[in-house]
């Protein structure tokens, strides 16, 4: 079955190998004749970036490449982005990349008309009602990892150094109008980046899946994608170019980040401080909290835990055969068991444990948390004792 479609949920998506030469096409149909695509430092040079630059310019778009920002970009790259876009007259955004470009494009486009402060419009409330929706370009958005799914999200993660937290910046029109999601793109990446873009994705199905609330849509999304991870993320890291593996792991990334509109839980709660401190790989550390928070929350998700089970065709479907998917799932593709191996040390528990519990993530999390847990989760997950 040729996998190729067009769907519009929750935007438009032009999904299958070789969709990115509809790029200018796309660009045009938006009226955005000088787009600005905004990546990140380590895929500027890449054969696919310039490609597509090329692609742009050749189409007559005054096409432009920013580039200037951090794995977890902050304040500065997002200004130094903003200088760009006006000093280039643009008039929209190709966000292109994974999380942090995905994001930083996003942002650009929604700052690029707006007279306050970026962390005026953070996601608290109706915060988002203040910002001038005339004032927000469009964005086309081309992801090249299989992680975030920040292509189908309203929202970008942006650091503020000076209390070192990952805040959430939100408002509806960051949406991108269309999305080209090619999973030619994503052969590129390292079997590191795929495992750990892979089980962000996995995460982020599976705590939505678990947010308490009634939200049977997203619930059905989440236990699809958690079986599109299940069946290619350990194809995808061992056969880079089976592009099969490859299409299902870029569409369980769209699915996860659809689907966590109900909520996330412990494990992007501390991941976020986490990343902050130490400049961790987001999906790597999700992946290495994973089993640890699962086992804090058994006792008010196992019935849920067992019908997911069951969803995914596991022998004695339960707690413990979920709980072995995951294991298995990081051990094929080289998470690590402890926070101890992503260099992360304890000398500032305390300060993590406190950031956990007000993150935004947290209020989802089914069993409530308190600095206590997630001081103990933190250091149990650093040592590796589950």
């Amino acid at each position: 079955m040729s996998k190729t479609a067009n769907w519009n949920y929750p935007t438009a998506i032009r999904f299958g190998v070789g969709r990115i030469s509809e790029l200018p096409e796309q660009c045009k149909n938006l009226n955005m004749l000088r787009p600005l695509l905004v990546t990140d430092r380590g895929l500027a040079n890449a054969p696919i970036t310039l490609a597509a630059l090329e692609a742009l310019q050749q189409a007559g778009l005054a096409a432009a490449l920013f580039s200037d920002l951090k794995p977890n970009p902050v304040e500065a790259n997002l200004q130094a982005g903003l200088d760009a876009y006006h000093a280039g007259k643009h008039d929209g955004v190709v966000a292109f990349g994974g999380g942090s470009g995905l994001d930083m494009g996003k942002l650009i486009a929604f700052m690029s008309g707006q007279q306050r402060p970026v962390w005026d419009f953070e996601d608290v409330g109706d915060w988002w009602t203040r910002a001038d929706p005339k004032g927000i370009a469009p964005v086309i958005a081309v992801p090249t990892t299989a992680g975030t799914g920040s292509e189908v999200g309203r929202a970008g993660i942006l650091t503020d150094e000076r209390t070192h937290t990952k805040r959430i910046i939100f408002h509806p029109q960051m949406l991108p109008k269309v999305v080209i999601s090619d999973p030619q793109l994503t052969v590129g990446m390292p079997a590191w980046v795929t495992a750990g873009t892979g089980m962000d994705a996995f995460s982020h199905c599976l705590e939505a899946y678990c947010a308490p609330g009634f939200h049977p849509m997203a619930d059905g999304i989440a236990v699809e994608g958690m079986r599109l991870v299940a069946g290619a993320l350990v194809r995808a890291v061992r056969q880079p170019d089976d592009l099969d593996a490859r299409a299902d792991m870029l569409v369980a990334a769209s699915m996860g980040a659809t689907a966590f509109q109900k909520g996330l839980g412990g494990m992007h709660a501390l991941a976020h401080p986490i990343g902050a401190l130490y400049d961790t790989h987001h999906g790597m550390t999700n992946a290495t909290l994973m089993p640890y928070v699962l086992k804090f929350n058994r006792g008010v998700i196992e019935e849920r835990i067992t019908r997911l089970a069951a969803y995914l065709q596991l022998a004695n479907p339960g707690f413990d055969s979920f709980l072995e998917l995951v294991m298995q799932l990081r051990s094929d593709t080289g998470v690590p068991h402890s926070l101890a191996e992503l260099n992360v040390d304890d000398r500032q528990t305390a300060l993590i444990a406190e950031m956990a519990i007000v993150d935004p993530s947290a209020g989802g999390n089914p069993r409530p948390l308190n600095a206590t847990d997630t001081a103990q989760l933190f250091t149990d997950a650093l040592h590796g004792r589950l």
